[in-house]
């Protein structure tokens, strides 16, 4: 009689990236990125970035299977009244992805991590022309 062995279960994509200090150090970088583009950052001027980069974590690593539960508001409901166009978001997800690159990660987990945020799409853009003034 064969005897099988148990397999661990894969690694999420969470532990892949190196579990929550690479997580910290993503979302500092990151929006270091977001925040030095001029067109990303006056979404940004009216935003407690201390706030914003604990939601980020908590966010990430939920959304990457980690150990913990977003406590944030709806998504939708905290973009709603910034007017995100499509073209911002997408500049948003190029930062990321350009961040992303810099970790241990092959190019493929790159794209699930991608897609996983990808779900939010409709919640965060508006049909508006951007932020408006």
């Amino acid at each position: 009689m064969q005897v099988l062995e148990a397999r661990p279960p894969p690694a999420t994509l969470y532990e892949r990236i190196g579990g929550k200090a690479a997580i910290d150090s993503l979302i500092d970088e990151f929006y270091g990125r977001v925040l030095a583009d001029p067109g990303l950052a006056p979404y940004f001027s009216r935003t407690s970035m201390e706030s914003l980069r604990r939601m980020q974590r908590e966010f990430f690593a939920a959304a990457l299977d980690g150990p913990v539960q977003y406590t944030g508001r709806p998504i939708i409901h905290a973009h709603q009244h910034l007017k995100i166009r499509l073209v911002d978001l997408q500049a948003f997800v190029g930062h990321l992805f350009e961040t992303l690159r810099r970790y241990d990660l092959k190019e493929q987990e790159c794209y699930d991590i991608i897609c996983r945020l990808n779900l939010y799409t409709n919640d965060v853009v508006s049909a508006g022309t951007g932020i408006v003034g």
